[in-house]
């Protein structure tokens, strides 16, 4: 219970009111004094005759003018406006204290980090270690990537008067998190700071973590790169990571798709062409490998390159040299070639559709993509981080994902893999209604509920299959019992097993964490 008491400024009145309260065994558990004098008193419940009682006792004191029972405290009050302030903003708010401990965030904050108001107090380095707040006694600005996204990261100091001395003094510091692309940063705040080029790639689960340390070991080298991969596994997203991450990342990243353009018109955005070359090629115009000098030029889908630009490519990884089409004169650049495919390039060797040499010339340096269905670990990372981008775009709140959301995903092939999943997830946010991501909002090409093993959840080893089905055992069984104690209990395993096979399948986590 709560009252405002209207007071005279005089020597002893408050205690006198906190005597009413003492006399009556009622507890206190707040009080306030504003600046005209108005007392606040906030105390435990009392019964209806009690508080009238005090009521009167209280009106009855000398130098009280009026007394009120209010809702809300001035502290609680202000507190519940600064709420509401700060989940009116779009871009994520935290607010720490001089100890960097998170005293408040938003809603976008909440769901950036996967936070609720009920967690216990974390430290705002537990969430971005790179940051030391002691360092910030004005307003900085800092580039971070977070799940996949872009943002501008600006830190505030918070300062307020000290009565004492006159001066201000800092008390906490404010957090807001600002996308990039809204502020027109261009593709990538990773372009500030190399060593986050390999933020953009979702790598939750063992396997694509070794894919992307062994592609930072690759990235630093200037022979050709060749990244085999499903269509659909992101092999671009790495070709980009691998030259942000190397020497070259000052200099210029070109992409050519081989495979969507005519011989003709690949042969001269690749080499460029001299004044004449072509009908109404009035000026000389320089290729790609011109364009990158010094750089990067990616080349997707490399087995559809025709057998004549073959053999000018391999020319030109051989010494750096080539002609622009129509010119005589021979043109070097340093440039490295990363090139990507999703065929068997050996087995186009074998029919002649691809010449051995260039193949040998290529698989020096060699990175393979796994198929999504290979990691599924990182199917709700990846489904998160495609949610809070298309909400962001959308200029809607974003949805949580529901916990049956992962099962069903789950069960899923992925023939598109990564591409096609977020083909889906944005598909499923234009029909989304209310503040929730469900499983029936997630429409999958061909897919049946049925149990039945189809041939294509056969692929790959006996260890992989036995995996995927191990996963799909505890995925549905955690959903009834959604403790690592409970279910062991139910397969009869210990404790320990459980939460080590929970961890491994990334059951359970992010969204549905186990209770102990």
């Amino acid at each position: 219970m709560r009252l405002e008491v209207q007071c005279q400024d005089r020597q002893g009145l408050v205690h006198e009111l906190l005597n009413l309260l003492v006399k009556r065994n009622i507890d206190l558990y707040g009080i306030e004094i504003s600046e005209n004098y108005t007392v606040y008193l906030r105390f435990s419940s009392v019964n209806f005759d009690d508080f009238s009682g005090l009521m009167a006792e209280i009106r009855r004191t000398p130098g009280v003018s009026d007394v009120r029972r209010v809702t809300y405290m001035p502290s609680e009050q202000a507190k519940r406006a600064l709420h509401a302030l700060v989940n009116s903003l779009p871009e994520p708010v935290l607010c720490t204290d001089l100890k960097g401990r998170i005293e408040l965030t938003n809603m976008a904050a909440q769901q950036l980090f996967a936070l609720d108001n009920h967690s216990p107090a974390q430290l705002l380095t537990s969430l971005l270690p790179n940051i030391e707040l002691p360092q910030f006694h004005t307003k900085r600005s800092l580039p971070f990537t977070l799940q996949g996204r872009d943002f501008l990261v600006e830190i505030c100091p918070l300062f307020l008067p000290d009565d004492d001395t006159s001066q201000v003094q800092q008390t906490g510091t404010l957090v807001i998190f600002k996308s990039a692309t809204e502020i027109g940063r261009g593709v990538t705040v990773a372009e500030l700071d190399t060593e986050g080029a390999f933020n953009h790639v979702i790598a939750d689960s063992p396997k694509m973590r070794q894919v992307v340390q062994r592609a930072k070991k690759l990235a630093m080298h200037d022979a050709p790169l060749l990244i085999i991969g499903e269509t659909g596994t992101g092999k671009d997203i790495i070709a980009r990571a691998c030259h942000q991450l190397s020497p070259r990342h000052s200099h210029p990243f070109l992409a050519l798709n081989c495979g969507s353009l005519p011989d003709d018109v690949a042969e001269s955005e690749l080499f460029g062409h001299a004044a004449g070359a072509y009908p109404n090629a009035f000026e000389t115009q320089k290729g790609f490998f011109e364009q990158a000098a010094g750089g990067s030029v990616f080349l997707d889908e490399i087995g559809e390159m025709s057998p004549s630009l073959q053999t000018k490519l391999l020319r030109f990884l051989n010494d750096g040299t080539f002609r622009r089409v129509g010119d005589e004169h021979e043109v070097h650049v340093d440039v490295r070639v990363i090139c990507a495919t999703q065929k068997n390039l050996q087995e186009l060797v074998d029919l002649g559709t691809f010449r051995e040499d260039l193949f040998y010339r290529l698989n020096v340096l060699s990175l393979q993509l796994p198929a999504l269905r290979e990691h599924p670990q990182d199917l709700m990372a990846l489904a998160s981080f495609f949610v809070a981008r298309f909400a962001h775009e959308q200029g809607i709140t974003v949805p949580r994902l529901a916990p049956s959301l992962a099962t069903h995903l789950s069960r899923y092939h992925w023939p598109g893999n990564v591409r096609q999943l977020k083909n889906c997830l944005y598909a499923a946010m234009t029909q989304c209604e209310g503040d929730e991501l469900r499983p029936q909002d997630v429409n999958l090409p061909n897919f049946t509920n049925d149990d039945d093993v189809d041939i294509l959840q056969l692929e790959g080893s006996l260890d992989e299959i036995n995996g995927r089905f191990e996963r799909s055992v505890l995925t549905k069984l955690y959903a009834s019992y959604p403790s690592t104690r409970k279910l062991a209990k139910r397969l009869g395993v210990s404790h320990t097993a459980i939460a080590n096979k929970l961890r491994e399948y990334g059951v359970g986590q992010k969204n549905s964490k186990p209770k102990e």
